[in-house]
């Protein structure tokens, strides 16, 4: 054997290394483990959360893009079907008003036909309380999570990354900052998650929706979401105004059942 073909065959064997240490290092989700994140087309890269049968919460930013959607619930890796899927058209989108950032970034997308519920696709419910600075969060979206870097993985990638206290980030980002933010990330750890609409969960709530990279643009810097426990009441007004009327059964030859009405429909958090 040359000289030279030692040298490409060791490069080849560093190179193949290397792509698989990159593979390792990508942060991928397990599969389905996110059943409430939805990737939305029509949006450019965006995604959202299922709060409810027919109702998504997504960024302002998503929205501006398109006058509709078609929302892929049930998804993992965006460049095969699955199996699982729900493919739904959307038939309203909502943006909280004022639309400009920095003060309010928030949109409800309203399905054209309710999801149906299973191990693949569950609503995550909409947070009781505004999370404290240090609680641990997980940001899942398809997006780079290398700052700087553009690529569109095939599958959700996940990230953890820690609450931070209102003040400092008031103090980081003076013209970039409202009361309708929460901020999260740490220095030296993963602080990007480049999906427009990448969702936040902290304890099992929705507590974020992407607003700002930073954390992309400066990884030391903790990236912004929309402070979700500021908008509940909102969201619920919302979905109580707009909510489709399903058409009504015809009627019984048999006598009616007694139906406990408060059983009805999904449950909603009181602010």
């Amino acid at each position: 054997m040359s000289f030279v073909t030692m040298k490409l065959l060791l490069l080849i064997i560093v190179l193949g290394f290397a792509e698989a240490v990159s593979l390792q290092d990508d942060s991928l989700c397990q599969p389905h483990s996110r059943p409430w994140h939805v990737n939305l087309h029509g949006a450019g890269r965006c995604s959202g959360a299922l709060i409810d049968r027919w109702w998504i919460v997504t960024s302002f930013l998503c929205s501006q893009t398109s006058s509709s959607f078609t929302a892929s619930l049930g998804d993992y890796d965006i460049s095969v079907e699955e199996g699982t899927e729900q493919h739904i058209k959307s038939d309203l989108i909502i943006r909280h008003r004022p639309y400009r950032s920095p003060l309010h970034s928030l949109a409800m997308v309203r399905l054209s036909k309710p999801a149906q519920f299973n191990q693949y696709v569950q609503p995550i419910p909409l947070p009781s309380s505004c999370p404290p600075p240090g609680q641990s969060c997980n940001v899942s979206g398809w997006g780079s999570t290398i700052p700087n870097q553009n690529e569109v993985p095939k599958k959700m990638k996940c990230i953890s990354v820690p609450v931070v206290a209102d003040q400092i980030c008031r103090d980081l980002f003076p013209m970039f900052w409202s009361d309708g933010m929460v901020c999260a990330g740490q220095v030296g750890k993963n602080n990007c998650l480049n999906d427009g609409g990448s969702v936040m969960v902290c304890d099992g709530q929705l507590q974020g929706i992407h607003w700002y990279n930073h954390g992309c643009m400066s990884p030391p810097d903790p990236s912004t979401y929309t402070k979700i426990c500021r908008y509940t009441r909102w969201i619920e007004d919302i979905m109580r105004s707009n909510s489709p009327t399903l058409a009504p059964t015809p009627p019984s030859t048999t006598p009616p059942m007694i139906e406990n009405k408060d059983a009805e429909g999904p449950k909603l958090v009181q602010m």
